[in-house]
């Protein structure tokens, strides 16, 4: 379906029973709303309805040209104002990868519209700024991020020879089909550009800015993930004050909704029912 919020037109994948508590899933950089669909039968055998967003950027109908456009604060907003034109007043939210900042910022600055957050790869903002600020691992581990903000140069390495170099990033997520599913989409044209634009908005500062969260929490994280390290997953409870759980995947790669959607799943519905 599609939703227009804030000037922009959004596409929403729903599911579940129509009268289930609902859940929004926002996802994370290369990917769209698609990465969810190993998760959501799970939930909606729960009896949740889920509604998956293409975010900014990722949306064709919400692609802004201003790098300025895709800071963090624009992307909590467009999440509360999708709420208000779906007439959710709160949500079990889930957020992966970028999705998550987005999942963490809206948390702390409108709790009232989260039921209970489950943040996925990515720890809170604050604990990345202060592991990129204190530990020499997280910052080899984002060095990529160089490279994503400089304009033309990063869409130029990633899409040469058929988006080899982005087809490579993806390797985890599973078989070439999968890979094809979100690589595609990137090289339609501008695609790739405005989902860079989210690397380079981004700041330390506005990663610092985001404050403490304060409803149902877990964050789950895996010990394979090459861009977040445990410096910064185990930073991530000193940003939260209240109920907060910490799951970590072994063996299991950054891709956590496409390698592994049972436990990811699992750690959900723990929270959704409170047993987190």
């Amino acid at each position: 379906m599609q939703v227009d919020a804030r000037g922009l037109t959004f596409e929403v994948r729903t599911g579940g029973p129509a009268d289930g508590a609902p859940v929004l899933l926002l996802h994370g950089f290369p990917q769209h709303s698609g990465e969810w669909d190993e998760v959501v039968p799970a939930l909606h055998t729960a009896g949740l309805r889920t509604y998956a967003l293409d975010q900014r950027g990722y949306s064709p109908g919400a692609r802004p040209e201003a790098v300025a456009d895709y800071r963090i604060p624009e992307l909590a907003a467009d999440a509360v104002a999708v709420l208000d034109a779906l007439g959710l007043d709160a949500v079990h939210l889930v957020g992966h990868d970028w999705g998550a900042i987005v999942a963490w910022a809206l948390a702390a600055e409108h709790p009232e519209r989260v039921r209970t957050l489950t943040a996925v790869s990515v720890p809170h903002p604050a604990a990345m700024a202060h592991a990129l600020g204190t530990d020499t691992e997280q910052k080899a581990r984002s060095s990529y991020i160089a490279l994503f903000r400089q304009p033309g140069k990063a869409e130029k390495v990633l899409l040469a020879f058929n988006a080899t170099a982005l087809r490579k990033m993806l390797g985890g997520v599973g078989d070439a089909p999968r890979v094809d599913r979100y690589a595609d989409p990137m090289r339609e044209p501008g695609a790739l550009t405005a989902a860079l634009n989210w690397y380079r908005a981004m700041s330390r500062a506005d990663l610092a800015a985001v404050g403490p969260v304060t409803v149902p929490t877990t964050y789950v994280w895996s010990d394979r993930d090459i861009a977040i390290g445990r410096t910064a997953a185990e930073a991530c409870a000193a940003n939260v004050t209240g109920d907060y759980r910490f799951v970590p995947l072994p063996g299991v790669t950054h891709w956590i909704p496409d390698a592994a959607p049972g436990p990811l799943a699992e750690a959900i519905l723990a929270r959704v029912a409170g047993t987190a």
